[in-house]
C-alpha cells in the first residue's frame, strides 16, 4: 500500500497502519479456497508475498473467468534475487492447476521494474487505467 500510495497518493488508498490492515485482509484470504497467499522468507524474516485468486467472468471488465494476481511485493533490500519471479511462478503453477485459461494482473504505471518482470514472464499489455480527480465546478 505504501509503495502504491507513494506512486500516486490521489489514486491509491492508505491508512494509518497499512501493514496491519492489509495484513488482516490477506490473512482472511488464506482461508478462501479460490485464493492463494504465499510469502518468501530470508533469515526467518518475510521479504515478499504474492496474492492471487480465481475470478469469475466480469461483464463490467469485459473479461472471462481467469486467474488474477492482485499483488506481488518484494522488500527493496531483497530485489534482484529472483524472489518476485519465484513467487510469480508458484502462483502461476497454482492457477494452472485450477485450469484457468489465462492470468490477468495490473501494475502501477510507475512500477517499471515490475512491468519488466511481468513482460519477461509472458504477460502482455491489454488495458491502461486512467484516473481523473473530480473537481469542483468553477462558479
Amino acid at each position: 500500500m505504501r509503495q502504491h500510495h507513494a506512486f500516486d497518493p490521489e489514486r491509491f488508498i492508505t491508512v494509518a497502519k497499512p501493514e496491519s490492515g492489509y495484513g488482516h485482509f490477506l490473512e482472511s484470504q488464506i482461508r478462501e479456497t479460490d485464493s492463494l497467499v504465499l510469502v518468501a522468507e530470508h533469515d526467518s524474516k518475510v521479504v515478499g508475498y504474492i496474492f492471487a485468486s480465481l475470478e469469475p467472468t466480469s461483464w463490467k471488465d469485459l473479461r472471462a473467468a481467469c486467474g488474477y494476481i492482485h499483488d506481488v511485493f518484494v522488500d527493496e533490500s531483497m530485489r534482484g534475487h529472483r524472489i518476485g519471479e519465484t513467487l510469480m511462478l508458484a502462483a502461476l503453477k497454482w492457477l494452472a492447476s485450477k485450469n484457468v485459461p489465462r492470468t490477468v494482473l495490473s501494475s502501477a504505471a510507475k512500477n517499471e521494474g515490475a512491468q519488466r518482470l511481468f513482460e519477461r514472464m509472458g504477460f502482455r499489455r491489454t488495458m491502461i487505467e486512467m484516473t481523473r480527480e473530480t473537481q469542483t465546478p468553477a462558479s
